[in-house]
């Protein structure tokens, strides 16, 4: 297990960080002192133009490794072959128009190009670029060509670009970056295309119910495992609709809608706007299951004789999964949505998490569900899951302790398997 806990890839991988020329350079260096910290061993290879961005020194002081640009450099040792032979995983950071359109041309004239060119293991390309260069058709033909071959191109992130311009184009955060890209490395076969044209609403987060203006009720949920599932349900294709509560202030999932919300009759409400659209809804929100009564104008005063804060009256908020549920069995959603549940269990003294979510399944009457034990805290805020991945004919899969990546790719490898 590696030093961020991650138990689906190898403890120290040997990754090529390459770096092609454009702005978003500086990046790459916190993508190559993340993968050092996670313990893997790091060679960066940048493309000539990148070192007018980044110098080779910052390059070589954070992997520990010298830097060449040219298959004439250390001719004797013929690296322009071996670097790539020996790789695990190679990432492309940023991954610049002119770079995917030599790489897709199968160029070898520099040590990067020459690298991909070798190498047997996955590689994954982070594109950063104008939004006019992501959607011209020659870079559209290099990506779905790249992509037919099993290369890993990754949608860029919607955001700030050079200037004042904003759109698709923008390099995702390093931390983004190294996630997907170890997610890659443990299962390839995780980001293969098979959700095109698939629209995907999750729900993720939790929600926080209000008191009074300064306090809440809440729960310990970060939206890593939603978020996670939002990421990789993109880079399969799929047209994602995330509605997000509150998340830790996690990037927004690359390639995925984001609607914010705080309650959860805010969810409620924004799931029934948006279910009507999806062929695919995944519930992986932790949604409080109360809410106060009434919710105080003013900040409550502790210490009074008639203290409000003794004593706080809960009612019941929305069922989003079975209120759900509900709706495709009456025609409102199409029949042939698919409803994924979560639950989140600690066990109790009758039954064991995994029998209770067997009779939640049933009682939900969701196609799937996938149920984590969270006994002392377990899975909230962590980078890691664990479970089980019920189906509603009976089936139970267990999906091993690994990066909540790896737990998304399983899940949608069971939604499209359930949909045939």
């Amino acid at each position: 297990m590696n030093a961020a806990g991650h138990s689906d890839v190898s403890d120290s991988l040997k990754v090529v960080v390459g770096v092609a020329g454009g702005i978003a350079a500086y990046k790459a260096a916190h993508v190559v002192r993340r993968f050092k910290e996670l313990g893997h061993d790091v060679r960066v290879v940048p493309t000539e133009s990148a070192l007018n961005f980044v110098g080779a020194a910052t390059f070589e002081a954070l992997s520990g490794h010298p830097v060449s640009t040219t298959v004439f450099d250390a001719v004797d040792e013929v690296q322009h072959v071996r670097i790539g032979q020996e790789a695990d995983l190679i990432v492309v950071v940023p991954a610049t128009a002119d770079f995917m359109a030599r790489a897709a041309q199968g160029r070898a004239d520099d040590l990067l190009s020459a690298t991909l060119l070798v190498a047997t293991c996955p590689v994954v390309l982070a594109p950063a670029m104008h939004t006019e260069m992501w959607h011209h058709p020659a870079t559209r033909d290099n990506v779905a060509t790249l992509r037919r071959r099993g290369t890993i191109v990754l949608d860029p992130a919607h955001g700030r670009l050079t200037g004042k311009d904003t759109g698709p184009g923008r390099l995702p955060e390093p931390e983004q970056v190294v996630d997907l890209a170890l997610a890659v490395a443990a299962n390839p076969a995780h980001f293969r295309r098979d959700l095109e044209g698939a629209r995907v609403l999750i729900t993720a987060g939790g929600t926080q119910e209000a008191i009074d203006p300064v306090r809440f009720i809440g729960n310990h949920s970060s939206g890593r495992q939603g978020f996670a599932l939002a990421e990789m349900a993109a880079q399969r294709g799929a047209e994602v609709t995330v509605i997000a509560g509150i998340t830790d202030a996690l990037p927004n999932p690359l390639g995925a809608e984001v609607v914010n919300v705080v309650s959860a009759r805010d969810m409620a409400a924004a799931v029934e706007r948006h279910a009507g659209q999806a062929d695919i809804c995944i519930f992986a929100a932790a949604v409080a299951d109360f809410r106060p009564s009434q919710v105080a104008d003013s900040k409550m005063k502790k210490g009074k004789s008639d203290d409000a804060l003794s004593r706080i009256d809960l009612v019941e908020n929305p069922d989003i999964l079975a209120t759900t549920v509900k709706r495709r069995a009456s025609g409102e959603l199409a029949a042939g949505t698919t409803l994924v549940g979560f639950a989140a269990e600690t066990g109790d003294a009758d039954s064991s998490a995994l029998e209770l979510a067997r009779q939640k399944i049933v009682r939900k009457g969701c196609d799937l569900l996938m149920c984590n034990d969270v006994s002392g805290g377990r899975t909230f805020g962590s980078t890691d899951n664990v479970g089980w991945i019920l189906s509603k004919g009976g089936e139970e899969t267990v999906v091993p302790l690994g990066s909540k990546f790896a737990v998304a790719g399983a899940i949608l490898d069971a939604v499209v398997k359930a949909r045939g």
